[in-house]
């Protein structure tokens, strides 16, 4: 299933955003010698290759299933997610920090601030608009939970990433902003080699978070208690079943879920009713749920699935 069009605009939006501002910000870089406003094109250009990676990652998990890939290619989204947080923390935070040093060991008067200031005032202006759409699209996920729940709950890396970026975006810009004011009025060029390290350690961190939600979801992150719950609720309403329990809910992408159930079917159906039962109870819970894409089903009695249970609770030491 392909990534949802909301998700797309707001990946396109930073996408379009960046580039322009990664270009703007080097021929200032070059103009006037700041290292934070180098710092800061570096910022733009690693922002701008993660978008792509980002586009990538939705394009590749759209594929459909194959034989090599039974369940499709609905993890590369998260996977590519995962590199684009590495880039960040590799070429971004570690180029600058870098570069931040070799200013604080040769300091060098900026020339024409001027043109750093407006470059960066524009800069704030193109990067807040992009942070406004991504948190839109956020606020209309997210539904009642807060903001810091909703990242945390949410299934669709690029939303969050293009936000975290953004953000990380708009803290660098004024960083480099007070580091070129402080270098320029004080007469004390270091001042811009600190405020280099500054949007290094922003970079940092913003890539730390991104790459901890990334990992999660790669690993096998389980849907919502609100979806468990309505699959549980569709199996028990199903006739036949008498007892329904999930074993597994898991988001291959935003909008791909595996489901494992247990159910115990009632002793008077025969192979072929479980059968048309099950094939039942699929559709229903497609029809419930689109996003899931496959069912699997464990005939069970009540007393087998709580022995299994206490087993993996053993192994696992608990």
């Amino acid at each position: 299933m392909a990534a949802s069009s909301s998700t797309k605009g707001v990946v396109y939006a930073a996408l379009f955003g960046n580039v322009l501002v990664a270009l703007t910000k080097f021929a200032a870089a070059w103009w006037t010698g700041s290292s934070a406003m180098l710092g800061e094109a570096i910022h733009s250009l690693v922002d701008t290759s993660n978008q792509g990676l980002l586009l990538y990652g939705i394009h590749r998990s759209a594929l459909p299933a194959d034989e090599g890939h039974p369940l499709g290619y609905g993890r590369e989204l998260y996977f590519w997610s995962f590199i684009a947080a590495l880039q960040m923390f590799m070429l971004g935070a570690g180029v600058t920090f870098y570069q931040g040093i070799q200013r604080l060991g040769d300091p060098r008067p900026i020339v024409d601030p001027q043109v750093a200031y407006i470059v960066l005032a524009c800069s704030a202006l193109f990067e807040g608009a992009s942070w406004l759409f991504a948190l839109r699209a956020l606020r209309r996920a997210k539904g009642e939970v807060g903001y810091f729940e909703a990242v945390q709950r949410s299934k669709d890396p690029p939303t969050f990433i293009v936000l975290f970026e953004d953000s990380a975006a708009l803290l660098g810009l004024a960083i480099a902003f007070i580091g070129t004011l402080a270098a320029d009025r004080l007469a004390m060029p270091a001042l811009d080699g600190v405020a280099t390290l500054g949007i290094s350690l922003v970079l940092a961190a913003t890539a730390m978070a991104v790459a901890y939600e990334s990992k999660e979801l790669l690993i096998g992150e389980s849907a919502s208690a609100r979806v468990m719950a309505s699959i549980l609720n569709v199996a028990r309403k199903e006739p036949g079943i008498e007892r329904a329990n999930i074993v597994l809910a898991i988001h291959l992408a935003p909008d791909q879920i595996v489901v494992g159930l247990s159910l115990e079917f009632a002793d008077n159906l025969a192979t072929p009713e479980i059968e048309d039962r099950v094939v039942a109870l699929e559709t229903a819970i497609r029809e419930a749920h689109p996003e899931v894409i496959a069912v699997f089903v464990k005939p069970q009695t009540a007393r087998s699935y709580q022995s299994a249970r206490r087993r993996l609770w053993q192994q696992s030491g608990g």
